[in-house]
């Protein structure tokens, strides 16, 4: 799933204490296994991941196996990467975007 030590599996059980309960910037890519786009944006969040440690949470929750949390935000399509700050959601990106458009995206809620 994630190749970065600092990617949080994020599920239905622990997003209110680690997204909606991080002080700061938060991002979360819904994927499932199967989703081609999905694992083209993988190593793309891994390496964001990384690269904003200590500044970005990155989370990716499965819609697969966490169905409520996908449904409560409206995740229609995968992948779809939201943006979360101080626990409240800010900003979307649905599909299988460049780096450049995600790094934009954090460095305008950062």
């Amino acid at each position: 799933m994630a190749d970065s030590t600092n990617v949080l599996t994020v599920t239905d059980d622990n997003f209110a204490a680690e997204i909606e309960g991080h002080d700061g910037l938060a991002l979360v890519d819904f994927w499932a296994e199967w989703c081609g786009p999905c694992r083209m944006v993988g190593p793309v969040v891994a390496d964001l991941a990384d690269e904003y440690a200590g500044r970005v949470r990155v989370g990716k929750l499965d819609v697969d196996t966490n169905q409520p949390t996908s449904i409560r935000f409206g995740v229609r399509s995968i992948p779809t990467i939201l943006f979360f700050k101080e626990g409240a959601p800010v900003d979307t990106v649905v599909g299988a975007v460049p780096k450049a458009v995600l790094k934009r995206k954090i460095e305008q809620h950062l």
